[in-house]
């Protein structure tokens, strides 16, 4: 885990960080897919760019055409261009009070355990030997982390504007459950007309059978070459986002005490705030509109 953190400085560089967002210039229009990291934001992406687009998949990585924010300066990209279509979209992992004004957000929550599972996966074979680490190591690492670029700290940056006009705040869950509502919620955030065809299209090509199928378009290839570049990582590593998807996969992996450990997490950081006592009830009043 020190080896890991040592190699993701190189990579997520602060300074890199900081300029890149420094330099981003946001309109009114923008839409920026905000969730945390392993929370729906390729699934969001891929949404939103099938529908201002009606359908294009011409690009090698998502995050070519629905550019990361942070890592622009990183991957020499001109945060400020014009996109493939309009409105332009971007990605980015900040909480809301890291996020600068100005753009529309569009951010999923999910399960932080399943978030957690996903994450662990998602790191072995890029970053992490196969096997070098246990799920239980990692998630250490993972509940180190209180508010500062936490999991919990971005939960509740968001929670406390959801009702905001400009921020369209959906769950994971419930985007499995209701696709075609999650898309039509989506469409009408964005500004983007909803045809029944491009409805028909959009649930298409954001399935996760489609995905899987086309899964190099979702590998994070920039990040990836980038890493392996400054990291001297071994080429060709796995970095596909898109693995199975669903929710509550992490019971069949995830050992009692570290399930235990992010409930204890969950009611020290969440429920004085919100007032849930876990995930389920946070995320039944979130589809409720509460």
């Amino acid at each position: 885990m020190a080896d890991l953190q040592a190699l993701s400085s190189k990579v997520f560089s602060p300074q890199e960080i900081g300029a890149a967002i420094a330099a981003w210039k946001p309109r009114p229009t923008d839409v920026v897919i905000a969730p945390y990291g392993k929370c729906g934001t390729t699934w969001l992406q891929q949404i939103f760019h099938t529908l201002r687009t009606g359908g294009d998949m011409d690009f090698p990585d998502i995050s070519a055409v629905v550019p990361w924010i942070e890592t622009a300066t990183g991957l020499g990209i001109d945060i400020n261009a014009e996109q493939r279509a309009n409105p332009r979209g971007f990605k980015s992992h900040m909480a809301h009070d890291e996020l600068p004004p100005g753009a529309k957000a569009l951010v999923s929550l999910r399960d932080p355990k399943d978030a957690l599972v996903s994450f662990y996966h998602f790191m072995s074979g890029w970053f992490l030997e196969p096997g070098a680490v246990t799920l239980d190591e990692f998630a250490g690492a993972y509940l180190e982390r209180t508010i500062i670029g936490s999991y919990w700290g971005h939960l509740l940056s968001w929670w406390k504007v959801r009702h905001a006009p400009n921020v369209l705040l959906l769950s994971y869950e419930h985007m499995l459950a209701e696709p075609e509502s999650a898309i039509r919620r989506v469409a009408a955030f964005a500004g983007i007309p909803l045809t029944d065809e491009l409805l028909a299209l959009t649930l298409e090509r954001s399935s996760i059978q489609y995905m899987l199928e086309h899964k190099d378009r979702f590998d994070d290839a920039l990040m990836r070459q980038l890493s392996e570049t400054r990291c001297n990582l071994p080429p060709g590593s796995d970095s596909a986002k898109v693995r199975k998807g669903g929710a509550g996969g992490h019971v069949h992996e995830m050992s009692p005490a570290v399930s235990a450990a992010m409930d204890a997490r969950w009611r020290e950081l969440v429920t004085p705030i919100t007032g849930h006592p876990d995930y389920a009830a946070l995320e039944a009043d979130l589809r409720a509109g509460r």
